[in-house]
């Protein structure tokens, strides 16, 4: 392997881009757009390692790239690559996209409390609010910003050195056994250089490996908009649980929400389209239900949902025991080729023991490494793991009403506590499995 890590000197910070974040955000904001474009909303942050703070030097850095978020817009070059590659996005939306700007001084409300000193560790408050079309683009580069701050200000205690071959060698295990893959790091990334070393390592792997029989695996591409239109790649993702969370708080209707979520993502792209359905946002059981019955749209031509969408998406709860639930719905309903793309705390070992169990269970696996990827280092005083944040931004109303998750895993349950209890009880949900330790989920 001859190339190595990359020059960092002038590195940049913060966000630079209105691209810098997911695609399933946009593609959200589009549905949003179409469906629910006066709905207001708001969005709370929750750091689930509490004992990782932020402090004052921290904060202050913070907010003023929080301000600069006003800054961004879309550019001519960027609006072409969103033409060129997302074909799915209509002309519509990029318009709209094309005059999006974000307004953090009424839109963000950012507290620190803590002690004077700027090294002194703080608690931190981070709370969004507005209509739902004009913040759902906040999520991801608040939490890039927030990890980045933590690295860059209270645990220094690293470099890049070997981070490019690092990414490198994993793709070269997961090409070499057959696993297909897409990088999903940006929200929990140690910062934007840490990120496009990984790219870098992960397209020379693919490229060095793709004309080699031996390795049947594929690099897939990123889930970031901007590194993908950095790199000449097509962007990878769909849909993520704040669109089935929204549906359901804006009129308080949990029993159909998942339903109403499919039908109005089907209606906005066409079936077929950004097709990788998330099974967990109110337990994968109710889900199914829906996911079972007939589309009206005369585009469906009366398929159900599990016949329109390519596959799904695990992100919660224990990934064999999924498989088999899933790979037994679908061979009941008589629906055969389906995908399954797994998501949650992947590492190289974790996707060859899924993807094995997958395939003997008769699905079609992918996956989406994340944190993984772009947060994996170790502190070079005595090589000890470098941990990640676990932090998250979820929606925590909409139309006034509290806005819950209920997951297949217990600890990412989110939302107003009494909320949660009423909606388990309405859709006569059970808890099951192990409860994950969402503090020490990367160490």
């Amino acid at each position: 392997m001859a190339a190595t890590s990359q020059n960092t000197t002038a590195l940049p910070e913060g966000i630079c881009s209105i691209l810098d974040t997911d695609l399933y955000k946009l593609t959200m904001q589009c549905a949003v757009l179409k469906h629910y474009p006066e709905t207001d909303v708001t969005y709370h942050y929750t750091n689930r390692t509490p004992h990782l703070k932020l402090n004052r030097k921290a904060f202050d850095w913070l907010n003023i790239q929080i301000g600069k978020l006003s800054d961004l817009a879309l550019t001519e070059s960027e609006e072409s690559f969103l033409r060129d590659k997302c074909h799915y996005l209509p002309a519509t939306y990029i318009a709209y996209l094309k005059k999006f700007r974000f307004h953090p001084a009424t839109q963000v409300e950012f507290t620190f409390v803590g002690g004077p000193g700027p090294d002194d560790a703080g608690e931190v408050t981070l709370d969004v609010k507005g209509k739902w079309v004009e913040t759902i683009l906040y999520e991801i580069p608040l939490l890039v910003l927030v990890s980045e701050a933590f690295f860059r200000f209270v645990d220094t205690d690293w470099d890049y050195d070997g981070q490019f071959e690092k990414a490198y060698t994993k793709a070269e295990i997961l090409l070499r056994n057959g696993a297909a893959f897409t990088e999903f790091g940006t929200r929990r990334r140690r910062s934007y250089h840490a990120q496009d070393l990984v790219l870098q390592g992960l397209m020379k792997a693919g490229d060095d490996f793709k004309e080699n029989p031996e390795y049947a695996g594929k690099f897939n591409s990123s889930s970031n908009v901007h590194f993908c239109h950095l790199h000449n790649l097509n962007p990878v993702g769909t849909v993520a649980h704040e669109w089935f969370m929204g549906i359901a708080a804006e009129n308080e209707r949990y029993e159909d929400a998942s339903e109403q979520g499919l039908l109005k993502w089907t209606d906005t792209f066409g079936p077929g389209v950004l097709a990788i359905a998330l099974t967990d946002t109110f337990g994968t059981e109710e889900f199914l239900r829906s996911f079972s019955k007939p589309c009206p749209l005369p585009a469906a031509k009366g398929k159900t949902y599990a016949e329109i969408f390519t596959g799904i998406r695990q992100d919660s709860g224990d990934p064999e025991n999924y498989v088999k639930w899933i790979s037994d719905f679908y061979d009941k309903i008589g629906v055969e080729n389906k995908a399954v793309v797994f998501s949650d705390s992947l590492t190289t070992e974790l996707v060859l023991k899924y993807k094995a169990c997958a395939e003997k269970h008769g699905l079609i696996p992918s996956f989406g490494i994340g944190t993984y990827l772009t947060n994996d280092f170790t502190h070079k005083s005595d090589g000890s793991k470098s941990t990640p944040l676990n932090i998250v931004i979820k929606l925590s109303s909409a139309a006034g009403h509290a806005a819950v998750k209920i997951s297949d895993n217990i600890g990412k349950n989110t939302g107003d506590k009494a909320t949660v209890e009423k909606v388990k009880e309405q859709l006569g949900y059970t808890e099951s499995g192990k409860v994950v330790d969402e503090t020490k989920r990367w160490g």
